[in-house]
Order: structure tokens, then C-alpha cells, then sequence
């Protein structure tokens, strides 16, 4: 296409050469070899005028074609890495559009317009526009980079730029949150993908953990025991990695034991809260008292 167009080119400036000497020749002719020049001149109008339109109509049946073929390759590319589906009809829809135009300024080309200072002009454009649209260019740029790389799905559970919330949509533009008190947050793509983010669902398992207070003088192993049992009637615990419980800290009121288990991440806060339940059900069924701050004061005598 580009060839047929450097080739029309070249015969324009031969024919620009042609007409300089058609217009000669009708200046200093008389009479009806002037009127004969002149109608020469008008078939040959018409001739160019035909060829001109006839390239330009090839040229667009063959740049179709062109497009499509590139847009089957750019979708089964697309299809075989498993690309996710909005990032998919974006890109897609992205391409079409610059070829698209690329073909009109080949066709206006091809009809004999001036191409130089139109893909100018929308050179500029494109450049102001950039400039007026910095920021919201990068959020666009940080949503391909999400749909793309993935670091978090829809329905994942997220925390970023201090905001944590359930994933409902990834936009080109914004993700929106769904906090745990239902509320929606939109988070500028941007930010989104040049920050830390924490996937809580990416994993399929995690650890829960507490640190339980025991008053001083209480049977540390009994405390382990009690611990233990309770965990171990709890389905919802995983057996491998074990659960782990050891004396965390001697404080200043409390002896401290450390309780870590690994569960599904689906069953995180209902093992939290659940095991929070029976330890204190359990500690003050089996006479395991809990602290109180104590402060100790001495009165002077006298």
C-alpha cells in the first residue's frame, strides 16, 4: 500500500509537469485549437480524477483487509496467553481505531491531498491532549497494568492506600472497593499499581493469631492443654503446618501465651472469633482466671 502510494506520487509530479506545458500550449493557441487543447485537457482530468478515485478505493478494500487479519492475529494472541476479557476488547477496539485512521490519511493521500501538515495537525493534537490528560493517562496506563498482570481479581480482598474493601470492579480508569461496612470506594488505577497492595484472598490459606493473658500462678501446662483441646475439636483448623502455642511474654499483669494456627482463608474470621469464644467459655469453666490490671500502692507512714 505504501508503494502504490510513493508510485502515485511520482505520477502526480510528472502529470503537475504535464499540465504546466497543457497551459502553454492553450496560452498561445487560437481559435478551435484552443477549445480542442481545452477539452483535451478536461478528458484528462476526468482520466486522473478516475484513477485517482480507483486507487483510493483500493487502497481502503486492501487496508480492510489488512486490518482485519490484524485484528484475527491480535485477538487469537490474545486468546492463547488468556488475556483478561476487558483488557481484550480494549485493546482490540484501540487498535482498530489507530489503523483506522492511518488508513483515511492513506486514502486522502491516495486522492491526491496534501497528508504532510494534516498528520501534523493531528500530532499536535495528540500532544496537547496528552499534556491536558497527564493524570488520568497514568491511572489508564496503571489499569492496563493491572488487567494484564493481575495482582488482584474481582472478589479478592485487598487493602491499598490504606483503604481495605472487597474487589467489585476494575475499571480502565478506577477499581472500585467495597469496605466491609458497605461502603464504595474508587481508587485511581495510577496510585493503585505504583503502590503496595496486600492480597488477602490471593492465598489459599492463613494464619490466625492471638495472644491469650493468664493470671500469674496459673499452670502454664494446664493452659497449653486447654489451648490444644480446644483446637484440636475444631475442624475448621489445619493440621499441617500444627497449630503452635507457647509462652509468648511475662507481663506486667498477665503471663502472655501465643496461639498461631493456619486455616482457609475463607474460614479466617470465623475460626478468629469462634476459638476467641470457646478459650474464654472453656478457661472459666476449667478455673483458668483472667488478669486484671493491677496497681499496687503504698501508703507512708508518718
Amino acid at each position: 500500500m505504501l508503494l502504490l502510494l510513493q508510485a502515485t506520487q511520482a505520477a502526480d509530479s510528472v502529470q503537475v509537469a504535464a499540465d504546466e506545458l497543457m497551459k502553454e500550449a492553450i496560452a498561445n493557441a487560437d481559435g478551435l485549437d484552443k477549445l480542442s487543447l481545452i477539452t483535451q485537457q478536461l478528458i484528462d482530468f476526468g482520466i486522473r480524477a478516475g484513477e485517482r478515485i480507483l486507487i483510493a478505493v483500493l487502497v481502503f478494500v486492501v487496508g480492510r483487509f489488512l486490518i482485519s487479519l490484524l485484528n484475527k492475529f491480535i485477538r487469537r494472541l490474545m486468546d492463547k496467553r488468556k488475556v483478561d476479557v476487558s483488557i481484550k476488547t480494549f485493546v482490540r477496539s484501540l487498535v482498530n481505531i489507530l489503523l483506522t485512521i492511518l488508513l483515511i490519511i492513506s486514502v486522502v493521500g491516495a486522492l491526491g491531498v496534501e497528508t504532510t501538515s494534516f498528520a501534523a495537525l493531528l500530532a499536535s493534537a495528540g500532544v496537547a491532549v496528552g499534556m491536558a490528560l497527564s493524570g488520568n493517562l497514568a491511572n489508564f496506563a496503571g489499569g492496563l497494568i493491572i488487567l494484564l498482570f493481575k495482582p488482584f481479581k474481582v472478589g479478592d480482598y485487598i487493602e491499598a492506600q490504606g483503604i481495605g474493601g472487597t474487589v467489585k470492579e476494575i475499571q480502565i480508569f478506577h477499581t472500585i472497593l467495597t469496605t466491609p461496612d458497605n461502603k464504595t470506594v474508587y481508587i485511581p488505577n495510577g496510585s493503585l499499581s505504583s503502590g503496595a497492595v496486600t492480597n488477602f484472598s490471593r492465598q489459599d490459606t492463613r494464619r490466625v493469631d492471638w495472644t491469650f493473658g493468664v493470671d500469674y500462678g496459673e499452670d502454664y501446662n494446664k493452659v497449653k492443654q486447654v489451648i490444644e483441646t480446644i483446637l484440636s475439636r475444631d475442624s475448621r483448623v489445619l493440621t499441617d503446618p500444627a497449630p503452635f502455642v507457647a509462652l509468648h511474654a511475662l507481663a506486667d499483669s498477665s503471663v502472655n501465651v501465643v496461639v498461631r494456627v493456619w486455616v482457609k482463608s475463607s474460614d479466617y474470621w470465623d475460626v478468629y472469633f469462634g476459638i476467641n469464644q470457646a478459650v474464654y467459655e472453656t478457661f472459666n469453666a476449667e478455673g483458668i482466671n483472667f488478669p486484671f490490671p493491677q496497681l499496687t500502692v503504698h501508703r507512708a507512714n508518718n
